[in-house]
């Protein structure tokens, strides 16, 4: 656990509690999601879960059931990125559910939903959205200009705003994060599936992380398992990156917001490894025993 910066101003009205998954990856991925995560919204009172799930279907892209089991783990809301149509399934279910985000900076004939607006637990409507880099990166429209539509789309009551970075460029996400401080409550970056330690608040009131990191098998290289990875590296033989299985953590960030501004009050990075998570389970599950009906 990583201390917070600007707790000094909780405590002062209603605050909304957001938690902040990295790249969830395969099965492991989403194991410890569906096991810490009702754990982490009981005991951290958080209202409202936002991941991205790109990953989370054998390592790349999202089927229905990987859809279905991660919002029923207590997951409010799924970020994509360039893995977004890796998974032909996603094409029959994309168009249709409600809490799923593709990179609003594709074309706007794209499969799925740029945007999309979910009550917390505390009725609280949240938009999110996320946009994929240009550097180091396939071919996509303006994240700028893709992010000026969308906070001109949304309806004046909407405050508390989530933004994806899913980019390669730490200059990049920085970049994003600073035109649009003060204007949304939350910029975190994804994709590295390597945890930065920068969170701040911004000057305008915009909490800010380049990258969440990866939920998944932190023994492996970027969720994939080592001696695959090292075969094709050294031999240049196409080789099957298969998803590794050990040392699961999960990387995050909680991000206080004021409801009635958007802006954030703090932010603190979170890490939860497959010890903790078991847990943290185990306590949720004898309060959830004990509590009174």
């Amino acid at each position: 656990m990583v201390p917070s910066s600007g707790d000094d101003q909780l405590g002062k009205g209603r605050v909304l509690r957001l938690l902040a998954i990295g790249d969830i990856v395969g099965q492991p991925g989403r194991e410890i999601v569906k096991k810490a995560v009702p754990a982490l919204r009981f005991f951290e009172n958080i209202s409202f879960v936002v991941a991205n799930g790109e990953n989370a279907a054998g390592g790349s892209g999202l089927t229905r059931p990987c859809y279905d089991e991660l919002l029923a783990a207590g997951v409010d809301c799924i970020t994509m990125g360039d893995h977004v149509y890796r998974r032909k399934a996603i094409l029959s279910f994309i168009d249709q559910a409600d809490r799923l985000v593709r990179p609003a900076n594709y074309p706007q004939s794209a499969p799925g939903r740029a945007y999309t607006i979910v009550e917390a637990a505390d009725r609280t409507p949240v938009a999110v959205t996320c946009v994929v880099g240009r550097i180091f990166m396939g071919p996509a429209n303006c994240p700028f200009e893709a992010l000026e539509g969308i906070l001109a789309a949304l309806p004046e009551q909407v405050r508390c705003i989530i933004v994806d970075v899913h980019a390669e460029a730490t200059s990049e996400k920085q970049l994003v994060a600073r035109c649009f401080d003060g204007r949304v409550s939350v910029v975190v970056g994804t994709h590295t599936h390597v945890p930065t330690a920068d969170e701040q608040i911004l000057p305008g009131g915009t909490a800010f992380q380049c990258d969440l990191g990866m939920t998944g098998p932190h023994e492996s290289i970027i969720g994939r398992r080592i001696d695959e990875v090292l075969t094709t590296v050294r031999t240049f033989r196409p080789t099957s990156f298969t998803v590794a299985s050990g040392d699961v953590r999960l990387n995050g960030s909680i991000v206080d917001v004021d409801p009635s501004t958007g802006r954030a009050i703090s932010i603190r990075r979170l890490q939860v490894t497959w010890a903790q998570a078991e847990k943290l389970h185990a306590n949720y599950l004898a309060a959830q025993e004990y509590r009174p009906h």
